[in-house]
């Protein structure tokens, strides 16, 4: 059997459909999915309902996109195999800190929070917003080192064999990918004002500046040998099933997931990026255009 289909640990041959035939969504991750979302929806209700716009564009990229895509990652089949193919856990890896953060925060959800929640409450959340420690972890250098140079510390240290044996670490990776994804893409590609926001073309520079870094990666995890040298969690792996063979062509598919889609992933956030910045360029151009009008209009040089 193919070391990627051969099933392990009691489940059956990982493939398309497992995806779905495998699923048993966990408990607080699907309940914490299905809340969010439902408030969303709710703050989106309340606020079309008194009359204000809204663009069905951010309610699509944040339920189907973002939320969309975190429920794949953590309660399809894919969640299952996790911890038992490397490739899958790529996978899933990517979803969680490169994906779905993009998408969550193109729904614009502190835009929507400001626009819809009580005085009170609006008011502790410009608070946070504005506070030193989100300054201080949003300045720009930090989250663009958390992106980079976590993957490398958990999958060239202890870390991420310590996941495949505690269900706690193992839920805590998963928020840390979503977190630090959020930091890292929220200023760069949202719309909502947080701190940490930089000019466009610093945005872009940073998105040019972590591609290379998903390629060293990538790279470092396929430099497995046939015999298991440079192997990640080997004894957690072949205690589960896998065979030397599997968890050596797990680790080079995983290797070679976040080499190549790392990139192309990189520069359609750059396309991204580059868009936002034109359209931004040109809503600056017609405030000039019509400060001038007012200026013609008044009689003023």
């Amino acid at each position: 059997m193919s070391p990627a289909l051969a099933g392990a640990g009691g489940l059956p041959p990982f493939g398309a459909l497992t995806v779905l035939t495998e699923a048993r969504p966990p408990l607080l991750p699907t309940l914490a999915i299905v809340l969010t979302g439902a408030v969303y929806l709710y703050g989106v209700r309340r606020l079309t309902g008194r009359g204000d716009a809204w663009s069905a564009w951010r309610t699509v990229a944040f339920v189907v996109g973002g939320l969309g895509v975190l429920a794949i990652a953590l309660c399809s089949g894919l969640e299952r195999y996790d911890g038992l193919l490397f490739g899958a856990h790529m996978v899933q890896h990517m979803l969680l800190s490169m994906v779905a953060p993009v998408f969550l925060a193109l729904g614009a959800p502190v835009t929507l929070a400001l626009r819809t929640l009580p005085s009170a409450p609006r008011g502790r959340l410009l608070a946070v917003l504005h506070s030193r420690l989100a300054k201080v972890v949003t300045f720009p250098a930090i989250p663009w080192l958390l992106f980079i140079g976590s993957p490398f510390a958990l999958y060239f240290s202890g870390w991420y064999a310590a996941t495949l044996t505690s269900p706690l670490l193992h839920d805590l990776l998963h928020l840390h990918f979503v977190l630090v994804g959020c930091l890292f893409f929220w200023p760069i590609l949202g719309v909502d004002p947080v701190p940490g926001r930089v000019s466009h073309p610093f945005r872009i520079l940073m998105l040019f500046a972590s591609m290379p870094f998903h390629a060293f990666l990538g790279v470092a995890i396929m430099s497995v040998t046939a015999d298991g040298h440079g192997l990640i969690a080997t004894p957690q792996y072949l205690a589960r099933g896998l065979t030397l063979d599997q968890a050596v062509f797990q680790q080079q598919v995983g290797g070679g997931l976040i080499w190549s889609s790392g990139d192309i992933v990189g520069l359609l956030f750059i396309f991204v990026a580059v868009a936002q910045w034109m359209r931004a360029s040109d809503r600056e151009a017609a405030r000039e255009d019509r400060r001038l009008d007012r200026l013609e209009a008044a009689g003023q040089p």
